[in-house]
């Protein structure tokens, strides 16, 4: 338990401003085995003058859809050409028409159902605050072939919605969307500042969602006919999956401690009982899974709150990596065969705040920044795509 879940309720936002703390090479790690394995990253940035980037998908073609959270506007980035294209058409007339951005809500998370055929023909996801509530929608992409340039461009076709009814606020809307292995729709909600709604299984909010493309329940989710996939969470706005299947999410915490976690089906993970680890006797769970205490899902790693707020999170064959917003600095946890963790390494510390990272499947990433959402202080450029090698090092 944490004393300091009663402090900071009127701001309770999952970032305030300020300078971070000198980086660290550690967190606070509930599982050891892994090797402490140190890298070194070089950053190049690829595009700029970037407003309130928010999300960050990866085209099949190798193009990405970065979301602009204030702006509401869909962009679509060509890495190799170092161009941005606003995404037009009836959906995109839509978004800008029907969300409604203040605080942490807007234009959020973004993801490309897995599978089409048609070359230059997605379907893309879209998490956004409207005017009662938060939602997603789903529409039709339609891009020329990578290099050719046209008067039409991207073209975005009329949305529909797929889940309607999370719970918005000024803090704390969650956000981030991606396709799992299995070909679902994984979905993250915040508490958006009513803190019973993260351990109320009939609410959508403080949690991860399993849904099909169309919007229903996925089928298999640990609470037959509804959409919750785990529960107890505060704010997360980062999820991935390794090779063999395990999700990681990242969590803000509220004064103390920020979270990695390991999520399984039906996991609870405490909030607003617990931030961070809770106290007690852990028990492993039957399939080798994270620990528990007293019904609560253990972190795999907790930070400091001035040294995360981590959104984005992307997993490779050898680590999970969270862009830190606050902390200012991308961490690399290290993995192992496992799924065990080692010790975090901090890595771009030079770049301001970081809101999203993708993985390349040449095993580079793909990062966003963040220093113009009214918490950073900008820089001449910002906000960027940085495009990060990692090396050993």
């Amino acid at each position: 338990m944490v004393a300091a879940l009663a402090l900071a309720l009127a701001t309770g936002c999952d970032d305030i401003s300020a300078p971070p703390p000198p980086p660290t090479s550690a967190g606070t790690t509930t599982a050891t085995t892994a090797p402490a394995t140190h890298v070194t990253a070089r950053a190049e940035p690829v595009v700029d003058d970037l407003h309130s980037p928010w999300g960050l998908a990866r085209l099949p073609d190798g193009r990405f859809l970065v979301t602009l959270r204030d702006d509401a506007r869909l962009l679509v980035v060509d890495p190799d050409a170092r161009s941005v294209t606003t995404v037009s058409g009836p959906g995109a007339v839509q978004l800008q028409q029907q969300t409604k951005p203040a605080g942490e809500g807007g234009l959020l998370g973004v993801a490309v159902e897995p599978g089409g055929t048609t070359p230059g023909e997605y379907t893309v996801f879209l998490y956004r605050t409207g005017a009662d509530d938060n939602g997603v929608v789903r529409a039709r992409l339609s891009l020329d072939p990578r290099g050719q340039v046209t008067p039409r461009g991207p073209m975005l076709g009329t949305l529909t919605t797929v889940l309607h009814g999370i719970h918005k606020a000024g803090n704390h809307d969650g956000g981030r969307l991606a396709f799992g292995p299995d070909g679902d729709l994984y979905v993250t909600t915040g508490d958006a500042g009513n803190r019973p709604d993260a351990q109320d299984k009939a609410s959508l909010n403080g949690k991860i969602l399993r849904i099909t493309p169309d919007g229903a329940p996925a089928p298999g989710n640990p609470f037959p006919g509804s959409p919750v996939w785990s529960w107890g969470h505060r704010n997360v706005q980062g999820i991935g999956w390794d090779a063999q299947g395990r999700m990681f999410a990242s969590e803000f915490g509220q004064d103390t401690w920020d979270e990695l976690n390991r999520i399984v089906p039906g996991g609870n993970y405490g909030w607003p009982t617990v931030e961070g680890k809770a106290k007690g006797t852990p028990s492993a769970l039957p399939d080798g899974g994270p620990s528990v205490v007293d019904g609560f899902v253990q972190p795999l790693v907790t930070w400091p709150t001035d040294q995360a707020s981590p959104s984005g999170l992307a997993v490779t064959s050898d680590a999970v990596y969270l862009a830190a917003l606050r902390g200012q600095r991308l961490w690399r946890v290290p993995l192992t065969g496992d799924g065990s963790v080692g010790t975090p390494q901090a890595l771009l510390t030079d770049q301001g705040r970081l809101r999203a990272v993708v993985a390349d499947p040449d095993g580079t990433l793909w990062v966003l920044t963040n220093n113009t959402d009214g918490r950073g202080t900008p820089r001449s450029g910002d906000d960027r795509l940085l495009h990060v090698v990692v090396t050993p090092g």
